[in-house]
């Protein structure tokens, strides 16, 4: 009797397994909330393509940019400049004149910009270590030799020079068609520094290095250089400057205004570019790190 039981008991209980007293069981009375609601299952998407990368860029390709970005993208000018530009009339849009803030231009359409047919290019950024008597013109009418002479093969996009180094100034000069970036880097308002360093006809005093130190006024308009110190382990005519100023031949005219001449001047840093492994009259890309850093400036 007792063990028929206890056989209709385990059949019951799942073939004859013991109980487990610590677990709880299910109690088929117990009653829910009211409202209560079984949370669902979420299933995870599965993960983006790159065919549904390429769709959604190629998507948004078919809405257009704007006219100033593709004016920017073109190496004209930075995009608040070209605002300006779209404001004079100076654009047109397969064939009528635009003026209006925002347009969107289509990947199919003919933009000109002064007359010009003009398309947006890939980005390029060349760094170019200058030698002597090149001049930072795109062309000259004298015949002279020019800077775009040493980077025509840099680059099947058209470049231009940031800033200017003069003839007879060597060391780093960048080039790009990044018109937004050639802006920033020439503006005074970001404070780019470079970095001289200037061979003199004589040694620089001690007291001359400390006023030029302390700023002086030149020209009715105070200069002040970030730095000034002499080379180390060279004589006292080897002087370094760090400034940030665009004034034209700024560097040259300091040290005319204490009556030294400069000999040589090689600027051998801009915005944080050095020469290294950089022969004289040499050029090269720009790393993905340092177009990185120059946007961040």
């Amino acid at each position: 009797m007792n063990s028929s039981k206890n056989s209709s008991r385990g059949r019951h209980q799942g073939k004859g397994k013991p109980q487990n007293s610590s677990k709880p069981s299910f109690n088929s009375k117990k009653k829910f909330a009211k409202n209560y609601r079984p949370k669902p299952i979420i299933k995870r998407s599965k993960p983006i393509s790159n065919q549904e990368n390429k769709q959604s860029e190629n998507k948004q390709e078919s809405t257009g940019i704007r006219l100033n970005k593709y004016i920017s993208n073109s190496g004209i000018c930075s995009r608040r400049d070209a605002d300006v530009f779209i404001k004079a009339g100076s654009a047109s849009v397969n064939g009528k004149l635009i003026t209006e803030m925002g347009y969107k231009v289509m990947p199919t359409d003919v933009v000109k910009f002064d007359g010009s047919t003009i398309s947006p290019e890939k980005k390029r950024y060349v760094l170019l270590n200058k030698p002597k008597n090149f001049i930072t013109t795109m062309d000259d009418d004298r015949g002279r030799k020019t800077v775009m002479e040493l980077v025509a093969n840099a680059s099947k996009e058209r470049i231009y020079p940031v800033g200017r180094l003069d003839r007879n100034t060597t060391g780093l000069l960048l080039f790009t068609n990044d018109g937004e970036l050639a802006k920033k880097l020439t503006h005074p308002k970001h404070n780019i520094q470079k970095l001289y360093h200037a061979s003199l006809d004589k040694k620089l005093t001690m007291s001359d290095l400390q006023k030029i130190a302390e700023g002086f006024v030149l020209d009715e308009k105070r200069v002040q250089v970030d730095e000034i110190s002499y080379i180390m382990n060279q004589p006292k005519s080897e002087v370094g400057v760090k400034i940030h100023s665009g004034r034209n031949r700024i560097v040259r005219r300091i040290f005319e205004n204490f009556n030294y001449s400069v000999v040589k001047l090689d600027r051998v840093i801009f915005a944080g570019l050095t020469k290294k492994d950089l022969p004289r009259g040499h050029w090269r890309h720009l790393t993905e790190l340092e177009i990185s850093n120059l946007m961040m400036l």
